[in-house]
């Protein structure tokens, strides 16, 4: 059997360093030799108590947890499949979900099992399942540990659930370069704020939304992240406030943003380093990560030209090899010459940069007009000042199709919000760009991995939840 993704260097790092810390969730702790000796012992006895010795799937049903990770690391031990649930989820989704792994596995070939069913959301209720391979992860980690300079004595802290698959991959990452990962067993920016210290974190891997909230409550309670050398952003772009706020908090931290998908792995990344002057202005996500090539195609897969915008195409090592179901032939679907997409919406300019625009999926259809909500939102975050996140979604209606809705999260309550701003802002926006509502949030619309979801947002409009109070 070939060795399974990071298995290897588990094993490498249990010889040579044994003592050292892989993994620390909450007040749990496990040095590499214990980790390699729990997974292995757990694998023994999975494999002595199997009728069949098959190669199958493993359902990891945890919250974050040493027991999440000894759970993976047995699997691939075993050759297993994993796929992990988030453990937030209703019961009777998760169900459904280890349900339809059985299934799928039931009539899998053997010899070509991968190690990973990832879950992606869909257009519908039931999550997508890509399925990736031991080889994608292998290469992506020589170049990721290379890229953001990850080594033996960084300790990184990623403060989403392990489920997501940005932590998990960090999981991964970590134990291949034999570093130390922290996880929290449920996320606060007080807690990571507290783990931080703790543990003394010299490195994030983290959504924007999530290093503003840790970085707004680090400079309110006076906890600076000057230990940190590096912080590794996952999103289309930073906002410019959360970068001068991160930079502020973290002077010393070099400052990373990616633009990748749980399907593609990285697309384009850039860096900012402690002493770079930053220019004012929206700012794109960057050029091409190493070894991947972008092409901007329309929807017949043709190539488009600099500064069009249509779809991002990537080819790359680091794809996954399709779904294991859920594939509505929206997403992942190949292009001309093996050009791969999830239909993210971008341009790539004459230097190479690439500007992501935002899933086709969230783009507002109003009056036979599409409008980029990303578009919407930077036209709208100076006017609603640095303690604002602004939030944009479509919102059904009967004459329009749909009506663009702006939510808007202050922590200090609606008055602190200048609505007359916000409408002077928009005005300069084009007509069909500009709120025709606007809503205080009292929470941000989060999914489990910390991003932003603008779905839920216009769930909770279209049903009058509380959590979003119109404004006038």
């Amino acid at each position: 059997m070939k060795s399974m993704p990071f298995i290897d260097k588990l094993k490498h790092w249990a010889v040579d360093h044994g003592g050292r810390t892989a993994l620390i969730v909450g007040g749990q702790r496990l040095t590499y030799s214990e980790l390699l000796q729990a997974a292995e012992s757990q694998a023994a006895e999975a494999h002595s108590v199997s009728t069949s010795g098959a190669r199958g799937v493993s359902v990891i049903d945890r919250p974050s947890s040493a027991e999440l990770v000894v759970d993976f690391c047995a699997a691939l031990f075993l050759g297993h499949t994993s796929m992990i649930l988030d453990a937030s989820w209703p019961a009777a989704l998760r169900a459904k979900l280890t349900q339809a792994a059985q299934s799928w596995s039931s009539v899998q070939d053997p010899a070509v099992q991968p190690f990973l069913l990832g879950l992606s959301s869909g257009t519908s209720g039931l999550p997508k399942a890509f399925v990736r391979t031991t080889e994608s992860w292998r290469v992506s980690f020589v170049r990721s540990a290379k890229y953001f300079e990850l080594g033996p004595d960084s300790v990184t802290l990623t403060p989403g659930p392990l489920a997501a698959s940005m932590n998990l991959y960090a999981l991964g990452e970590s134990i291949h370069a034999g570093s130390t990962l922290v996880a929290l067993p449920r996320f606060s920016p007080d807690a990571a704020l507290d783990a931080m210290e703790v543990h003394g974190v010299t490195r994030l891997v983290l959504v924007p939304t999530v290093l503003e909230l840790m970085a707004a409550r680090g400079m309110a309670t006076g906890r600076d992240g000057g230990q940190l050398r590096s912080i590794v952003c996952a999103g289309s772009a930073l906002p410019e406030r959360t970068l001068t706020l991160a930079r502020k908090w973290a002077p010393h931290a070099r400052i990373q943003q990616y633009y990748g998908a749980a399907e593609l792995g990285f697309v384009a990344a850039s860096t900012v380093e402690p002493s770079a002057v930053e220019p004012s202005g929206a700012r794109a996500v960057g050029t091409a990560f190493p070894g991947v090539d972008i092409s901007i195609r329309d929807n017949d897969g043709c190539e488009m030209a600099a500064g069009e915008q249509g779809h991002i195409c990537v080819r790359s090592p680091y794809v996954c090899s399709g779904y294991a179901w859920g594939d509505d032939g929206l997403a992942f679907g190949e292009q001309a010459t093996s050009w791969y997409t999830v239909r993210d919406q971008g341009h790539v300019d004459q230097n190479g940069v690439l500007h992501v625009s935002g899933r086709a999926s969230e783009m507002i259809v109003t009056a036979g007009a599409n409008v980029y909500p990303h578009a919407v939102e930077e036209g709208l975050a100076a006017a609603a000042g640095a303690a604002c996140t602004i939030v944009v979604a479509g919102v059904m209606d009967g004459l329009r199709g749909q009506r663009v809705a702006a939510g808007i999260f202050n922590p200090t309550g609606p008055d602190a919000i200048d609505l007359a701003a916000l409408r002077l802002a928009a005005a300069q926006l084009p007509a069909q760009q500009r709120p025709g509502s606007y809503y205080f949030l009292s929470d941000l619309p989060l999914i489990g991995s910390g991003k932003t979801s603008r779905a839920m947002l216009g769930q909770w409009i279209s049903e009058g939840d509380a959590r979003a109070q119109r404004l006038h």
